[in-house]
């Protein structure tokens, strides 16, 4: 991917791995996660987990450039 992403762009990406992480740390602390599963699951959030920082680091570096962004814990902290 050759063109560059936007600053909303990994906002978003961000706000949704956030969201998808917790989701699936609840998910996984259940008991409704059969025991076959239970691997296959924790490999889903170890990926996620994975995707949310890679998504953090671009953020960061972009605030370091851009000072209009909110600072990596106003986005995660702020009520949207």
């Amino acid at each position: 991917m050759s063109e560059k992403i936007s600053n909303n762009a990994i906002i978003y990406a961000i706000l949704a791995l956030n969201s998808e992480v917790a989701l699936q740390q609840e998910y996984l602390a259940s008991d409704d996660v059969p025991k076959d599963e239970r691997d296959n699951e924790q490999d889903i959030l170890d990926d996620l987990q994975q995707a949310f920082m890679e998504f953090v680091d671009l953020y960061k570096d972009r605030c370091k450039t851009d000072n209009s962004l909110p600072s990596i814990d106003e986005l995660l902290n702020s009520q949207l």
